[in-house]
């Protein structure tokens, strides 16, 4: 593991919370609510390394996650954070959460749930098709405010690294697997001051301001001999010599198609001449805009939590890291991510093709199996089933033996696919 290249205030360089065989005594789960989901510390289905990749996985569907991680209190004034973790949604998650959230020293972790007041909160947000957001929100002056920008996070079964960067000069930068895909100033992503502009309340648009852009010509006319009446009365139709008008009004006669007719006539269209562009609203300053230095200062920070809901599990977290130095991040990022990721792709790619031919298989012998009950108009096969079974019952002992095996060797040969897979 490279090492940072200065220690911060509270030893933050330091703050990396490891997910190992002892985690349980470093991670509290919150009592809050008597059914929270449990974690599980797994390398999942696919991984580089068995025992590195490690990670705490949501094992139940349908639930809150409520769980937690204490170190030394630290304070980001006048330094840069950077929050960085790994999540793997290998269940192919459809609707849940994929953040973190970091809280003051104030939180009692065996109370910890939705409403629990947190500094930061920081990782992919997904709900749906197409709705799949990367939060950003950040705690100011007792409210949440979320990033303006759209931020998408990735969303399919390999483990992504996600990076948020906090600056002393009130920038920020958000990387995806250690690429950048964001950056700009606190103020300018977030409402949480007043805005530096308004519109001038007394500024009006001028009665006489064109805004149009092209114009009907004034000189154009329509021609004398234009026809434009689509139906014109019959010339050949007489009145009927017996028509009354006392009785029958006015008598008119039938329509016919106008073999003359052109259209409806416009006037062609030209630039205007007078054309002053959109008029702008004139901005003036807002006076009730006051800079603030301490955008982000956040005191006693103390607490690392996975306050989620997930509707199906299987979600990975792991490579937790809190930081004043970007570069050691992105070292850490490197050494972690960065080497389980092609090896981990390539065994999720096998894993899922093994799972289609299994399916494949399944789906082949249910077909052969419901044809031959088609074909079978005289319940021998039936009759040949209640035979087995009959056999099965004089023989009890045989059966288990043999299914045993079978499963054992079925099993070997997974075994086999799955550690040719590990030395790739």
């Amino acid at each position: 593991m490279p090492k940072p290249k200065g220690l911060g205030p509270a030893g933050l360089s330091r703050a990396q919370v490891q997910t190992d065989d002892g985690w349980t005594k470093r991670w509290v789960q919150s009592k809050h609510q008597s059914d929270y989901g449990k974690f599980q510390l797994t390398a999942g289905k696919f991984y580089q390394d068995k025992e590195r990749d490690k990670g705490l996985q949501t094992s139940e569907d349908a639930k809150f996650y409520a769980l937690s991680t204490r170190f030394k209190p630290f304070s980001n004034v006048n330094e840069t954070l950077v929050v960085q973790f790994s999540v793997k949604h290998e269940q192919g998650i459809d609707c849940g959460g994929g953040y973190v959230k970091l809280f003051p020293a104030t939180l009692n972790q065996e109370d910890m749930h939705s409403e629990s007041q947190y500094y930061i909160m920081f990782g992919p947000d997904i709900c749906g098709f197409g709705n799949n957001r990367l939060q950003v929100i950040l705690y100011h002056q007792g409210k949440y405010h979320e990033n303006n920008k759209t931020l998408k996070c990735r969303i399919n079964k390999d483990t992504h690294l996600y990076t948020l960067i906090l600056r002393p000069n009130a920038t920020y930068e958000v990387k995806i697997d250690n690429e950048k895909v964001t950056t700009g100033g606190l103020e300018d992503d977030w409402d949480f001051l007043p805005p530096r502009k308004i519109k001038d309340p007394y500024a009006r648009k001028p009665r006489k301001w064109d805004e149009r852009q092209q114009i009907e010509d004034p000189e154009d006319k329509k021609p004398e001999d234009w026809e434009d009446s689509e139906f014109i009365p019959d010339p050949e139709a007489k009145k009927p010599d017996d028509w009354n008008e006392a009785m029958d009004g006015v008598w008119e006669g039938p329509l016919i198609p106008n073999v003359k007719y052109k259209g409806q006539w416009k006037p062609r269209i030209i630039d205007n001449p007078n054309y002053q562009g959109e008029w702008i609203h004139p901005e003036i300053d807002n006076p009730k805009y006051k800079p603030d230095p301490t955008l982000c200062h956040y005191y006693n920070i103390s607490v690392l939590g996975l306050d989620l809901w997930q509707v199906k599990s299987g979600s990975i977290f792991d490579n937790f890291l809190l930081t004043n130095d970007e570069e050691f991040a992105e070292e850490v990022g490197n050494m972690t991510w960065g080497l389980r990721k092609d090896v981990e792709q390539q065994w999720r790619e096998l894993y899922e093709e093994m799972e289609k031919k299994k399916e494949a298989e399944e789906a082949k012998k249910k077909r052969e199996k419901e044809r031959a009950r088609k074909e079978d108009i005289w319940g021998l096969d039936e009759e040949d089933e209640e035979d087995n079974e009959e056999d099965s019952e004089e023989e009890p002992d045989a059966g288990p033996k043999q299914e045993d095996s079978a499963k054992r060797a079925s099993l070997g040969k997974k075994d086999v696919r799955f550690d040719q897979k590990d030395e790739l």
